[in-house]
């Protein structure tokens, strides 16, 4: 039953918001955007929770939104890790031992909306806004994302450029949010003209059309040294999407993997960090 429920409840969902789209067009907009935004899972789960509890560093402030930092100690590089939607920095916890093997000195965060840091959503430009706060308070020579986290990285540098920050790592990140948007209008079976006011919503609140937020596009600015990893069969974002973002960096590697999942998380590929990092 419950299966049957997520598998026509998003169109139910889209079958209401084309209705009210007809009657209330910006108010139909609105729940479109902030469904889009809004994050069902994150929160920290009870068997994740003494492992973050014994990491929890100082909650910083970042538009008008409180995070949750985390810190393990090491004498070596800093390094920044931004984990990627409805996750939270539980998802780290293995490459975190492995980083703590070779004395990194690691910080990671909750993102808005997930783990233990405040918010109800969430999108690229405001995570990137986050980054920067992280980073101005920890100032990491390293930073690793996974997903949006990797579509923040690079953005952030767009953003921000940091010549303190000398090597990236991205992890299965889509590149276009065209791309991302054909996929929710499938999902929700939304009507064209949603799709135009709801781009319309992206542009006066985010400052791009869709056409014009593209990672691939934004790495073209990115100068550090940066490592690429995506899995040949990764069922949320396409391996297409990184080789076009690796192929627009000005330096960088890509292992392309089979079988790891959008997740990409076993030995061989901490491994690959990990080397990489030491180059």
């Amino acid at each position: 039953m419950k299966k049957t429920i997520n598998k026509y409840l998003p169109k139910v969902i889209g079958i209401r918001l084309n209705t009210l789209h007809l009657v209330k067009p910006q108010k139909a907009v609105k729940k479109a955007f902030y469904l889009f935004c809004t994050p069902r899972r994150g929160k920290v789960k009870p068997e994740q929770e003494d492992f973050l509890n014994g990491a929890k560093a100082k909650v910083i402030t970042a538009e008008g939104i409180k995070l949750q930092t985390y810190h393990w100690q090491g004498s070596g590089k800093t390094i920044l890790l931004i984990h990627g939607w409805e996750s939270n920095t539980y998802r780290w916890k293995v490459l975190i031992e492995k980083l703590q093997a070779e004395n990194y000195n690691i910080y990671a965060f909750d993102a808005p909306a997930h783990g233990y840091s405040e918010g109800n959503y969430i999108h690229v430009p405001l995570y990137t806004k986050c980054v920067e706060k992280i980073v101005q308070a920890y100032n990491p020579e390293i930073v690793i994302g996974h997903s949006i986290g990797g579509m923040t990285t690079v953005f952030h540098q767009h953003q921000f450029p940091n010549q303190n920050i000398k090597k990236l790592v991205l992890l299965g990140p889509p590149s276009e949010l065209t791309s991302i948007m054909e996929d929710y209008q499938q999902i929700l079976n939304l009507k064209p003209r949603v799709m135009k006011g709801l781009e319309n919503k992206f542009y006066d609140q985010l400052g791009f059309k869709f056409e014009e937020f593209s990672i691939a596009k934004f790495a073209k600015e990115v100068k550090q040294p940066t490592l690429v990893i995506h899995d040949k069969y990764d069922k949320v974002a396409p391996v297409e999407a990184s080789k076009s973002i690796q192929q627009n960096l000005q330096q960088s590697e890509f292992i392309e993997t089979e079988g790891a999942g959008h997740s990409l998380n076993n030995d061989y590929i901490y491994s690959a960090i990990i080397q990489f990092l030491k180059k």
